[in-house]
């Protein structure tokens, strides 16, 4: 129900109004490593000496016209390229509507096949997040074509929260892929989405456990500490190989328990994310965590 109302409040026209004037200053940028690709790479130079590996995603979603597809897809470029001449232990993420995928499919297909064929060229790695459950269906009838084309350079995410991700993990598997384990942070009818975190919490976890099953790469995406316990327990009773998985964990949440994993000698990555199109990004993260919304509210009276 908390994250229903926050998401529904993120929409509201005043609210956005407040959180965009000062959320900068009061609580994103905790989840936002900074308005450049340079404060992106200091963040992951910072990371990688840490032992943690770093997914850089330039926020910005549904974008408006071809003009801003294009202009999206030429940043992803520059920070492959950047990614490349650096020599930083990162890969990328991101969204298909921002590539153009709200304005044609075609537009956002030559898109993503441009910056999956630079991360190809580079022996990279390109990450498909998965958006709300309107655009579930063709984003991965997107990745599908795209993983023909550049396999093992490409992945997607998987959202524990819709019914249909196990039968769609099932049917995704043959062959073996790369997927991203997550929870989910869209606001979701009940008739497509378990309503209660209970029933997700079980299905994320049998779904790590059924991909991990399938011989896919997995990334275990949650902050969680009482579902890495059983994934951990999982792991080790059934000696999967450590190249098989890692955890992953967003920036600006429970970094330490991270570490602590990297130092056990797990594999690990923090999602990175910048820019100025930052809002609804981080109106999601408010909606994960009542906590997240307690620290803007007092950092909003306290101002």
């Amino acid at each position: 129900m908390f994250r229903e109302v926050v998401l529904g409040l993120g929409n509201n026209s005043v609210v956005s109004g407040v959180v965009k004037r000062y959320g900068m200053q009061m609580g994103a940028a905790r989840f936002v490593a900074g308005a450049s690709l340079e404060s992106a790479i200091q963040v992951t130079r910072d990371l990688n000496r840490r032992g943690i590996a770093v997914t850089l995603d330039h926020l910005g979603e549904a974008v408006k016209d071809e003009g801003e597809a294009l202009a999206a897809k030429d940043s992803y470029l520059t920070i492959l390229q950047e990614i490349q001449t650096s020599a930083v232990n990162a890969n990328v993420s991101l969204k298909l509507t921002m590539m153009g995928l709200a304005l044609s499919m075609d537009l956002a297909r030559a898109n993503l096949m441009a910056v999956v064929k630079q991360a190809s060229d580079f022996n990279n790695f390109v990450r498909i997040d998965m958006e709300d459950s309107p655009y579930t269906a063709i984003t991965i009838g997107l990745f599908e074509e795209v993983w023909r084309a550049f396999p093992g350079h490409v992945g997607l995410v998987l959202q524990a929260y819709l019914y249909r991700t196990q039968e769609d993990l099932s049917r995704l598997s043959v062959p073996p892929k790369n997927f991203r384990i997550v929870k989910g942070a869209y606001r979701e009818p009940v008739a497509v989405a378990f309503p209660s975190k209970p029933d997700v919490d079980d299905n994320y976890v049998a779904l790590v456990r059924q991909s991990l099953e399938l011989g896919n790469v997995t990334a275990i995406a949650t902050h969680d500490e009482m579902i890495i316990g059983r994934v951990l327990k999982y792991l080790r009773q059934n000696n999967i190989p450590k190249e098989q998985f890692e955890f992953q964990m967003l920036y600006g949440v429970k970094l330490a328990v991270l570490e602590q994993l990297a130092k056990e000698g797990y594999r690990t990555r923090v999602y990175v994310p910048y820019g100025q199109d930052w809002y609804a990004y981080y109106v999601r993260r408010i909606a994960e965590r009542p906590s997240n919304l307690l620290f803007f509210a007092r950092a909003l009276i306290d101002r």
